[in-house]
């Protein structure tokens, strides 16, 4: 504890929440949110599984058609999550 510059509990926690590896984390976190404002309601309930491991993204759709346009869209998808993520937190989308 400090006496000389005293800090609220706010305020460490708002500084512990901005650390690099932190903020990233919270990021992944919010991956699913993402998905759904990015791709729609009905593609988001078609998908049955996002998985983020070591940057890759592995999505599991039922839908036949609709895999087939996220294979086509991945680069494009990955863009638009790490820019709403702010962090480049997906290198590749793997479809299934």
């Amino acid at each position: 504890m400090k006496r000389t510059h005293p800090k609220t509990i706010g305020e460490i926690l708002d500084e512990f929440f901005q650390r690099p590896y932190v903020a990233r984390k919270i990021a992944e976190g919010h991956i699913p949110d993402y998905w759904r404002e990015i791709v729609g309601a009905h593609i988001a309930d078609v998908t049955t599984e996002l998985r983020l491991e070591r940057g890759i993204l592995h999505v599991v759709v039922n839908s036949g058609v609709v895999r087939k346009e996220l294979f086509y869209q991945r680069d494009r998808l990955a863009a638009e999550l790490n820019s709403r993520a702010g962090h480049d937190i997906v290198r590749s989308i793997v479809v299934r």
